[in-house]
């Protein structure tokens, strides 16, 4: 199979909702997603419509998708927040720098599509996004410590633990670790 890696644009946000709505429902959608399928189904039209408008065109991230070139389904997705604050202010409201790094999110392939190569095209794809549109130094990411299976996968990408940690956020008394992989690296 082929696929093509690509942004969303805003008005394909339909398709973007259904493929969330699946990927919220899928079993390992709890340690891999901090969202509740049950609250993301009551979402009105125009959370889906924002959620789909793209970084360059004032939205909150761009999402990029995998298509399967023979019959243009929609089989993988991610998002990528730029948190470098290139499309904003060059100061933390305290005055610190701001961060030089973007952030990879929601990454999800239908469970038939695994194992195809498309999760790599998606992570590779967001990577040179990345740097082609943002001064990000680094692209960095969290995963559950029981999603052995997608740590696995970034490491092999050339993803490296960084250290730090944080409580995953719907259920704290688990753990999220932090993944990057810096410009030049990769």
């Amino acid at each position: 199979m082929a696929y093509t890696v690509r942004t969303v644009k805003a008005d394909e946000w339909e398709e973007l909702r259904a493929l969330r709505l699946r990927a919220l429902g899928d079993p390992v959608a709890r340690i891999a997603f901090c969202d509740d399928p049950r609250l993301a189904l009551l979402q009105a039209d125009d959370y889906w419509k924002a959620r789909a408008v793209p970084l360059s065109d004032g939205g909150t991230a761009t999402n990029l998708i995998a298509v399967d070139e023979d019959d243009g389904t929609w089989v993988g997705m991610l998002a990528v927040l730029d948190e470098t604050g290139s499309r904003g202010p060059v100061q933390e409201p305290d005055g610190a720098a701001l961060p030089d790094r973007v952030h990879i999110v929601s990454v999800y392939v239908l469970p038939e599509h695994r194992g195809t190569g498309v999760a790599e095209a998606l992570l590779r794809g967001a990577v040179a996004w990345s740097w082609e549109n943002t001064p990000a130094q680094r692209v960095r990411l969290w995963v559950h410590e029981r999603n052995s299976r997608a740590l696995a996968f970034y490491l092999r990408l050339g993803f490296v633990r960084t250290g730090e940690r944080m409580p995953f956020p719907s259920q704290p008394e688990e753990t999220e670790h932090e993944l990057e992989i810096r410009r030049g690296t990769a």
